[in-house]
């Protein structure tokens, strides 16, 4: 490494460190997204207001009202007065969801008669309708089986037919932060190293200093190169902060190599250092250099696998996320965080990201060197 590609760094640093705000922002950031993200985006739905109207008034009936309450995913708030009574609270938004007992369940039930019930969820919400959908019915179907059982005195579950025995890998809670908390990491390389590599570089060219440094010796790559390494400096440090936290606060495993994982994001950077140069050979301001930034994110953040299912989405979408590297890092951080998996399970993410990061930092570099000129 020359001389003057180290002083561009240090010169870098230096400047770093006199803005102590944006410093404190660079660190405070991943603890910020890391505590949202872990704890108000998640999957796991409970407790959802429920209210119910019980016109059989039966012992059954309040059984059957205990066995949902019971279950972690009802939290009976009320009783109710008449059907009517349900569909206005559920208009209002007052609950997710009504539990119907009609008249005559509890002699349905004595007389060996299927004995209806009816819930009404709020769809408004597809994941939350889904999750109270799938509940109710197990809780049914388990309170059928104890009711037949004890009718018959015989345990039901042991008179042959199939057994459904399901196993889950990896995440056997089905834990949303160990799902949410890696993806973190992709999202904060890529904002941090994205967005402060386009400002600072914008900055030098708002402030006037960026011509003094292009009559310097200083060639255009060690420009470019000593503008970058403090922030991928920073971005590996909040990485190791973010894993730091997701493991001992949100009890998120680790289960794979971190040498791999910090290797392998390097290629990652590749990209994202190489659109943080391509906004800011575009941008001639700092305010518009973050609004691209943040532009360049949201095909990341909606079709890269972060917030939702890749395959959930619609062929044209699929096609266009393989040109997002996002894609194949939050692959690469959940195979080793989660399932522990080495170099030989990501040939395909490691392939995608060895041409789109030289490929992009290749055409990010023309355009800011014919910007400089």
């Amino acid at each position: 490494m020359n001389s003057r590609l180290l002083s561009i760094i240090r010169k870098e640093f230096i400047h770093i460190l006199r803005d102590p705000r944006t410093l404190a922002i660079m660190f405070i950031i991943p603890i910020v997204e890391l505590f949202l993200l872990g704890y108000a985006v998640t999957t796991d739905i409970r407790h959802l207001n429920t209210v119910v109207f019980d016109a059989d008034r039966t012992p059954q009936s309040r059984q059957l009202v205990e066995a949902y309450r019971a279950s972690d995913y009802f939290a009976i708030a009320r009783y109710a007065q008449s059907e009517d009574e349900i569909a206005v609270l559920l208009d209002s938004g007052a609950i997710r969801a009504g539990i119907i007992i009609p008249a005559g369940y509890g002699d349905n039930l004595a007389r060996g008669a299927v004995a209806q019930v009816a819930v009404l969820i709020d769809g408004s919400d597809p994941t939350v309708a889904s999750t109270a959908f799938a509940a109710s019915q197990s809780v049914g179907q388990a309170q059928s089986i104890k009711i037949v059982t004890q009718r018959l005195g015989v345990d039901v579950t042991r008179l042959g037919g199939i057994e459904i025995r399901p196993r889950v890998w990896y995440n056997p809670e089905l834990r949303s932060a160990n799902y949410m908390v890696p993806a973190v990491i992709g999202i904060i390389l890529q904002f941090l190293t994205t967005l402060f590599t386009a400002l600072t570089i914008v900055r030098e060219r708002e402030q006037g200093t960026i011509e003094q440094l292009v009559v310097t010796p200083i060639k255009s790559w060690e420009l470019v190169v000593g503008k970058v390494v403090p922030y991928i400096a920073i971005a590996f440090f909040d990485l190791l902060e973010v894993l730091v936290l997701g493991t001992f606060w949100f009890g998120v495993p680790i289960r794979g190599s971190i040498p791999l994982l910090l290797g392998l994001s390097v290629l990652f950077l590749l990209a994202s250092l190489g659109m943080g140069l391509f906004v800011s050979s575009v941008a001639r301001s700092q305010l518009e250099a973050m609004f691209l930034a943040f532009l360049t994110m949201l095909p990341s953040i909606f079709i890269g696998g972060f917030l939702f299912p890749l395959e959930a989405m619609p062929g044209w979408l699929q096609a266009i996320s393989y040109l997002v590297p996002l894609r194949y890092l939050l692959v690469i951080i959940r195979g080793i965080m989660l399932k522990g998996v080495g170099l030989g399970a990501f040939g395909d993410q490691v392939l995608a990201l060895l041409i789109l990061g030289p490929f992009i930092m290749f055409g990010a570099s023309r355009r800011f060197r014919k910007s400089l000129e």
